[in-house]
């Protein structure tokens, strides 16, 4: 292996993927490493064959080192795969979320410069009739290929191999090598692609100090997502093992913990609430999970503590960064996400970058004693990575403040990102889908908070003039243009848009008014949207 230069840096074995999957199928070929939804289980013996056979098919198709490749899967067997194969090949993995439609899916196709894609039968149709970009071929898994125009479509079979020697390298994998290209939600502009290199997420991912190779964590975010990628990349680093389920189901959560032997998971936005809602039971106890990460850690993370006997830690993350606020277990600083985490140094700064004191809010700064432990940029976007890595330091974007003590506490968004049911929604894409209903002449969207304490979509409308436009009939226009989890639940039309003076629509008004009396609430209408329920 290459030596590598600076010392603060580990060996390429110790944060590679390739080399770490390597590494514990040889140290423990027989251990369980992947649960899948569907009962099935793979060791790490079988795990590495399965990417390497995966490997000389991608490699068969022309996938180079360094190439992009998008992987359009839900959780599932081959989502682990094609990730871990494409890595294998020193290929990047781009993942695309799988409620993508119309335009926000055309820009990440687009910005990802992929020639080749690994797309599930039930979203391939989606690809018609939206600009594609560099894209040239699509890899249809799960179900029959369609046409999709001018694009070479390939059966699931393309992925098979029976080759199972190892596939050598143009050269070594280091740790800088770019890893993967993770899409983030926009706030003034459209979605942006997070250059992740291998160093980047493994410190992500080794920032858990309570996890170790007895942990199986349940894999309940998507792999499209930080905390997709993040758990899965721990366990490879701790030689533990994986539970992956579809998604997060409140009635059939612990039932799944006790089947699976999970021990650790990620608790996110109001999953804590939905699971504490549920009957206490005698059995409340009588489970594995001995760990959990609870985000935010309100007054339900004690309550989850108490009554279920699992640990609660807590932490403030983007997919830019690596986990540089971290708590001890079971912290009392309600409201706080914890303190800087060793190798990261953050701060709280005014507009002009400037430090703050405790008690003031301002936006936390990051950065790292170690090179490439963050990310290095946005994809083909040079003007919003100097925009956040100005002065040295990485802007969130976020507010927050911190005490005495030195615990931070998140406080608001600076941007005008809204996030809901733990997805980063772009109010940008949500009012540029609006937009384009033809009755429509402009429209905000901002966060409101609902009954469950976390962030509603509402938008406010003005309408051309002499025209109007049902509610109803909104959301079914918005229907197949948008995720699922961005469409408006409230709705307000109003004659004008307030404005500042320089003709910026006053979103902050927008918020202080919120629900207001004449605000349309679509769960108020029996309108259920959910997400679209594609088999593995």
């Amino acid at each position: 292996m290459t030596d590598h230069i600076d010392p603060r840096l580990p060996a390429p074995e110790a944060c590679v993927q390739r080399y770490l999957l390597e590494r514990n199928a040889e140290a423990q070929p027989d251990k369980i490493f992947a649960r899948f939804a569907d009962g099935e289980t793979w060791s790490y013996a079988r795990t590495l064959e399965h990417t390497i056979r995966t490997a000389h098919a991608l490699q068969a198709l022309g996938v180079a080192q360094d190439e992009r490749v998008l992987v359009w899967l839900p959780n599932c067997a081959d989502a682990i795969r094609v990730w871990f194969a494409l890595n294998y090949l020193g290929a990047v993995f781009v993942p695309m979320n799988i409620a993508y439609r119309g335009g926000l899916l055309s820009h990440a196709v687009t910005l990802s410069e992929a020639r080749l894609a690994i797309v599930h039968a039930e979203l391939a149709p989606h690809l018609q009739g939206v600009e594609t970009g560099q894209l040239s071929d699509v890899v249809v898994l799960r179900g029959d290929a369609p046409d999709l125009g001018g694009l070479a479509v390939h059966p699931a079979t393309a992925l098979d191999s029976d080759e199972t020697a190892p596939i050598a390298l143009d050269r070594p994998l280091m740790p800088w090598d770019l890893q993967s290209i993770i899409f983030t939600s926009g706030t003034t502009g459209p979605s942006k692609g997070v250059l992740s290199s291998y160093f980047h997420l493994h410190q992500m991912a080794d920032s858990a100090p309570f996890l170790d190779s007895d942990d199986r964590y349940m894999i309940n975010l998507p792999i499209y997502h930080s905390g997709g990628v993040m758990p899965v990349t721990a366990m490879l680093i701790h030689g533990g093992s994986i539970a992956m389920i579809e998604s997060f189901k409140t009635e059939t959560f612990w039932q799944t913990v006790r089947e699976a032997q999970i021990t650790t998971t990620i608790i996110l936005g109001v999953m804590g609430n939905f699971l504490l809602k549920q009957p206490q039971s005698a059995d409340d106890r009588d489970h594995s999970l001995r760990s959990c990460t609870y985000v935010p850690l309100n007054a339900s993370a004690m309550e989850f503590h108490e009554r279920f006997g699992t640990d609660v830690h807590t932490h403030f993350n983007m997919t830019e960064v690596s986990m540089p606020l971290v708590s001890p277990p079971n912290p009392t600083a309600l409201g706080s996400a914890g303190r800087p985490r060793p190798g990261i140094e953050v701060r709280i700064v005014d507009e002009n970058d400037c430090e703050l004191p405790p008690g003031e809010m301002g936006e936390l700064v990051v950065r790292t004693d170690c090179p490439w432990a963050i990310s290095h940029g946005y994809a083909a976007n040079p003007q919003a990575t100097a925009d956040a890595w100005r002065n040295g330091w990485f802007h969130t974007g976020d507010g927050f403040k911190r005490d005495e003590e030195g615990n931070f506490y998140f406080c608001d968004r600076l941007k005008d990102a809204i996030r809901r049911r733990g997805e980063n929604i772009s109010s940008f894409e949500v009012e540029s889908e609006i937009a384009g209903h033809p009755a429509v002449r402009e429209a905000a969207a901002v966060a409101v908070r609902s009954e469950e304490a976390e962030d509603e979509v509402l938008a406010v409308i003005a309408m051309r003039p002499g025209e109007t436009l049902e509610p109803a009939a909104l959301i079914e226009f918005l229907r197949p243009r948008m995720a699922h989890f961005m469409i408006p639940r409230f709705v307000r039309f109003v004659d004008e848009l307030p404005r500042t003076p320089t003709a910026k629509i006053k979103k902050v008004e927008l918020r202080e008014e919120g629900i207001t009396a004449d605000t349309w609430d679509r769960e108020k209408a029996g309108i259920v949207v959910k997400r679209d329920t594609i088999s593995t």
